[in-house]
């Protein structure tokens, strides 16, 4: 009879096991429709589609172009891995395809290895994706620290735009003494980067004046059009006008005018009009060609893991901000996966690396998209553009598109973060520069490397003076052997013998709030049925506070803001308070809504919410925690 029991016990808690498994990784677009998808849906989702497609034309042949590579390989990047991204994905909302972030990595590597290296090393980023998210390693992404991802990304920034320079002046440039010879050089990673910004400066005499006009008027027309009109595809305009402009006044550049303007067509010749029938781009037609392929294979993990970190990092803070815009919660493992099958589908049908890109995920939910099948049809949209537009496309000079990638870079620089992260604590201000001289001067592998070991080393240094601290008060309190200091028993400031009135909430943090704990203010607030008119955070028991977590508790305080809760803190400690004040988080905040103890802050709730008061109200200052942890 026991033997019995024991099987069916096992047998049911297998098929909970697997009903778990296959509720985690069910593509969210299953999920849509499962919910029910109606004639409205489908209208949302088309008009969302339509617009992002049109976006994303001019942006993929842009970025396909400034990695080294033909414009048609970010156009199939587009469509195939859009496609299977939205199709397969975690997020309802989230957009794939080519993006700024693979940029220089992607240049560098189709500049030693060529496209079937960039092709191995793509196969290999999708294999390890689909591998992350098997394992479920989605929930590690958030213990890459703020500083390191703002670094790396505003790296990629400056590379970008100093890529761009030569075809937005139309300079007349030669790369052979920097990049390379007669055959492939590897240079020191510092020159390289200066002595390009070298041979530039030299080359301003050769500024092709017309093609700067287009790449000048081009960045004016965007800059104007995302202040005064954001929902139109400026990128778009841009492009359409400047290539009839190119086309009826004969400006392409041509044997019979080699003065003109460098265009799609005169460097890379016409766009197909159709994808490419599917298959590996890798030669393994002898034993010695199965050799090359694995040799460049092993040369290439590294740079084939950092496109998988990078990847993943870009999808998951994607759909964290798609999921702040639509109220929704994405699968992070699945959107691994789903990134994974993407990349692997690109490479087969010619394409490059793809991740999620926030530009276009933000488009997309303001056009209306609220289900994958908008991020479906913008690539169904895409073919349809191409077997229409293609040949057209190859008349869009170059500037234009360099403009385009300016505006990229200036959008991936978060150059308002960078500022505010400045203010940081000093060990969070030495990984943000470390990382970001790195990326530029060096390598995003070894930046990304390298900052996550100082931010790991500073952070452990940081714990191991605050457990020091507390050591000593626990001697100087002569508190009795095996005494839990974080216990509410006896403590005299316990929640539980207080009185919490209507639409108040109080929550605590227990210990240090750095990056591995930063996303979880969110979740407590996206938790609650309705959202409180006071939200109290009591800080008494958090020792430190780095970037990251100021970072979250900004974001924080902008959601209690957009639904109308007041954030009060309460119990701050020193170097959390310092660390605001820095931040300029006070300012922000508001003095008038940081107190010393529970006590204080639950007086101040209780007149926001209306209810009376016997005791008299405090002062409106900020004080540094009064009250025992």
């Amino acid at each position: 009879m026991s033997t019995d029991g024991g099987s069916v016990t096992s047998e049911g808690d297998r098929g909970s096991t697997w009903s778990k498994w296959v509720e985690a990784y069910t593509p969210k677009s299953v999920i849509c429709l499962r919910e029910g998808y109606g004639r409205q849906h489908f209208f949302n989702d088309l008009l969302a589609g339509l617009t992002v497609g049109i976006i994303a034309l001019p942006l993929s042949m842009a970025l396909a172009i400034g990695s080294h590579l033909p414009p048609e390989k970010g156009l199939f990047t587009a469509i195939v891995a859009g496609f299977l991204i939205s199709a397969l994905g975690g997020s309802r909302v989230q957009i794939g395809g080519p993006a700024g972030a693979f940029m220089a990595l992607v240049a560098t590597i189709v500049d030693v290895h060529g496209y079937q290296g960039l092709a191995i090393c793509t196969l290999m980023a999708g294999i390890i994706l689909v591998i992350m998210g098997v394992a479920k390693l989605g929930g590690l992404i958030k213990f890459i620290p703020y500083p390191v991802t703002t670094g790396f990304t505003s790296g990629i920034a400056v590379i970008i735009l100093s890529s761009q320079v030569k075809d937005f002046f139309g300079l007349t440039v030669s790369w052979t003494d920097v990049v390379k010879g007669a055959e492939v050089v590897k240079t020191e990673p510092p020159s390289e980067f200066l002595h390009k910004w070298q041979v530039l400066v030299q080359s301003f005499g050769t500024v092709n004046w017309m093609a700067f006009a287009f790449g000048a008027g081009a960045l004016a027309v965007m800059i104007l059009m995302r202040r005064f009109a954001p929902r139109v595809p400026s990128a778009l305009i841009v492009v359409v006008v400047a290539a009839v402009i190119a086309t009826a006044a004969g400006l392409a550049r041509s044997e019979a005018n080699p003065q003109g303007i460098e265009t799609i067509g005169s460097k890379f010749g016409a766009i197909p009009r159709t994808l490419p029938a599917p298959g590996l781009p890798i030669k393994l037609e002898s034993w010695a060609d199965v050799g090359v392929a694995w040799g460049q294979a092993r040369a290439l993990i590294p740079e084939a893991t950092t496109i998988a970190i990078l990847c993943a990092i870009e999808s998951l803070l994607c759909a964290v901000v798609a999921d702040g815009m639509i109220g929704g919660r994405h699968k992070s493992n699945l959107e691994l996966c789903a990134q994974g099958v993407g990349n692997l589908g690109s490479v087969v049908f010619g394409g490059m690396p793809a991740t999620g890109v926030i530009a276009r995920t933000a488009a997309n939910v303001k056009s209306g998209g609220r289900t994958p099948l908008a991020g479906m049809i913008h690539a169904l949209a895409l073919v349809v553009m191409m077997l229409l537009f293609a040949p057209y496309a190859s008349m869009i000079p170059l500037s234009v598109l360099a403009a385009i990638l300016i505006v990229v870079a200036y959008n991936m620089a978060e150059i308002d973060h960078f500022r505010s992260l400045l203010r940081a604590p000093r060990s969070d201000v030495a990984v943000l520069l470390t990382t970001f001289g790195l990326t530029v001067l060096a390598d995003l592998t070894v930046a990304v490397g390298v900052g996550m070991v100082l931010a790991s080393l500073l952070f452990m240094r940081r714990m191991s003076e605050v457990t020091n601290v507390g050591a000593i008060q626990a001697e100087m309190n002569d508190l009795p052997a095996g005494h839990d200091a974080l216990t509410d028993a006896g403590d005299p400031n316990a929640i539980e013998s207080r009185e919490v009135p209507a639409g108040v909430e109080v929550f605590e943090i227990n210990g240090p709030f750095f990056f591995g704990v930063a996303d979880r203010l969110q979740d407590t607030l996206r938790g609650l049925e309705r959202p409180p008119k006071v939200f109290i955070l009591r800080m008494r028991r958090v020792p430190a506070i780095d970037a990251s977590g100021l970072h979250a508790l900004d974001e924080f305080h902008d959601k209690c803001k957009r639904q109308h809760t007041v954030l009060l803190l309460a119990g701050v400690h020193a170097q959390p308070m310092f660390a605001l004040v820095q931040y300029g988080l006070i300012d922000k905040i508001g003095e008038s809504n940081m107190y010393g103890n529970i006590d204080d802050a639950l007086t101040r709730a209780y007149e926001i919410v209306g209810t009376k008061v016997h005791a008299p109200l405090p002062p409106h200052t900020p004080e540094v925690a009064r009250e025992r942890t």
